[in-house]
């Protein structure tokens, strides 16, 4: 076992976490404002992670990624995590289509935010610093908050895919006008598409591409270096 590789992958995890933790609030919050307070009273709207992990999903496949990553394993690529969906009874939505893709897209956008918060925090680093302190106490710091950023914009672009139970999902049924007994329907068959979909080249590439744009983008915005 890479040891390097492990304690690496325990990192992300990590960071994944708290993203997770944040994506699942910014839903249970946005069902709330929206008259849905099924997550409230179940506690979701919380930045605890507990309330928000699914024991198969955030902990034990994450973790076995981590793991069979570190061991150079390839089953890693054939496995995903997720987090604890968010409850929300559409009946009690005052707009239900419009409000149920307000829902879905709440949590790419809070990870969306969280990116552009984690740059604007390197910006804020290199003003503060005194010289020679970048090099000396904080590429570690550097590295984690980058690749911090890096992950959460994949989780916002990853989950705008349009399969269920992914968030964009919601936005193209409400789009198009489809009935909750179609979606229902495919949403059976939903993370064995999302599985096989993540096997296919050009979308992996793509998603890899728009992150990777999106991530200069922001690092233009933040008025720093795209090498940092």
């Amino acid at each position: 076992m890479n040891t390097n590789a492990l304690i690496d992958g325990l990192i992300g995890y990590l960071c994944l976490l708290i993203l997770l933790t944040f994506h699942e609030f910014a839903h249970a919050w946005t069902s709330w404002k929206c008259g849905d307070d099924t997550a409230y009273r179940e506690g979701r709207v919380s930045l605890n992670p507990i309330v928000h992990m699914d024991v198969l999903g955030t902990l034990v496949l994450p973790l076995a990624v981590v793991f069979l990553g570190a061991m150079n394993s390839g089953l890693a690529k054939f496995i995903i995590g997720w987090g604890k969906p968010v409850p929300v009874d559409p009946y009690n939505l005052r707009r239900p289509r419009l409000h149920d893709t307000l829902i879905a897209l709440a949590g790419p956008a809070m990870n969306l935010v969280l990116a552009f918060l984690l740059i604007a925090s390197l910006h804020l680093f290199i003003h503060v610093s005194q010289p020679g302190i970048l090099e000396v106490r904080l590429p570690g710091i550097f590295g984690v908050i980058v690749r911090t950023a890096q992950i959460s914009l994949m989780l916002c672009f990853f989950n705008l895919l349009p399969v269920p139970p992914l968030d964009g999902s919601h936005f193209l049924k409400n789009l198009i006008g489809m009935s909750d007994e179609t979606y229902i329907k495919f949403a059976q068959y939903g993370f064995l598409i999302v599985i096989l979909l993540l096997q296919v080249p050009m979308v992996r590439n793509l998603l890899g591409f728009v992150t990777q744009y999106t991530f200069y983008l922001l690092l233009r915005l933040a008025h720093l270096p795209v090498g940092v």
